[in-house]
């Protein structure tokens, strides 16, 4: 199996959100969706994904756990999501990071396993991690124990990360036998003893995490801006009637407006909706139907065109008058 998708993935959702009042940061809505959902939306490909914490309802199927004692931090949180896993590479992530993408994390997963070829991680307004190329490396001929991302001020991001899975069983043991528990422990207690890979998070998007209700705030605002409301929303419905459809929103928009133009105004929302039932009812491309139909419109168009041009209102129809006897 490929490294990039043999992965399991670990989300800790617990926490008692004290800068947040106590509310339940991970059921939190950013965009229409909880938090939860859109962490869990960035790594579509782990065999196993399991969510510690308390239950909520998920989007996906997910494995439930619970850090023993509950309340007892990240790293006793790890170590019970850790029990789930059985991939060689494991995702770690905390689950309030609004802007997480699936390229992000194929850039992870390709900066811990030491693939060639990684993607850039590029992949939208929102994604701002770095391509391995520009990644802070361990050392030449070091065998690396995961990668982690590294946010736009220069602090590491240990729950933005993957993990190799034997060197995080034998760093959570180590640390155990040292202090002899988890509970209570930060992270860097077993991150400072892993050889981990940096990746930059250039644009601080990928690592923004909601810690604060200044944060969801702002969150909220940025999903909103004009270059990013229509991606958001069109993934956001995507996820609310559970479809894996690839849209071509520009393409969509043109035939949208070609129908408006060129028939009625009506005529856009209705017509978008027609494509979508056509490709869901019949199995056919999207794409052949959104070009059929904007020729149609453009068509319709042309006709009306004519009809209003030079020759009056029979004009360029091909329709005669027989003059009066």
């Amino acid at each position: 199996m490929d490294a990039l998708t043999d992965y399991d993935t670990i989300v800790l959702a617990g926490g008692a959100a004290r800068r947040l009042g106590g509310a339940d940061k991970p059921a939190l809505s950013v965009g229409g969706r909880p938090l939860l959902d859109r962490v869990l939306a960035a790594c579509p490909g782990a065999a196993i994904t399991v969510v510690v914490g308390p239950h909520r309802p998920t989007a996906r199927t997910v494995v439930r756990a619970l850090e023993d004692p509950p309340g007892g931090g990240p790293l006793a949180a790890l170590d019970a999501g850790l029990r789930h896993t059985t991939a060689p590479t494991v995702l770690v992530l905390s689950a309030d990071l609004p802007f997480l993408t699936a390229a992000t994390v194929h850039t992870l997963l390709a900066a811990a396993t030491g693939t060639s070829g990684a993607a850039e991680s590029g992949d939208g307004a929102h994604d701002g991690a770095a391509s391995r190329e520009d990644a802070v490396l361990p050392g030449p001929d070091a065998a690396r124990d995961g990668a982690m991302l590294r946010d736009a001020s220069g602090r590491d991001q240990p729950l933005v990360a993957a993990y190799r899975t034997e060197p995080l069983r034998r760093g959570l043991a180590r640390v155990r036998a040292e202090h002899g528990t988890l509970a209570g422990l930060p992270l860097r207690a077993l991150v400072n003893g892993l050889l981990l890979e940096r990746v930059p998070d250039t644009t601080a998007a990928a690592s923004f995490d909601c810690d604060t209700w200044e944060d969801i705030s702002a969150a909220r605002a940025r999903i909103r801006e004009h270059g990013n409301v229509l991606d958001e929303w069109i993934t956001a419905v995507k996820a609310e009637l559970d479809i894996d459809l690839d849209v071509d929103t520009a393409a969509l928009l043109d035939l949208a407006r070609d129908a408006a133009h060129g028939v009625a105004r009506p005529a856009a929302p209705l017509t978008t909706f027609l494509i979508g039932y056509a490709a869901g009812q019949q199995g056919r491309d999207v794409q052949e139907l959104t070009e059929r139909a904007t020729a149609l419109a453009n068509r319709w168009a042309a006709e009306a065109e004519q009809s209003a041009g030079p020759a009056g209102a029979g004009g360029g129809t091909g329709a005669e008058t027989k003059p009066a006897e």
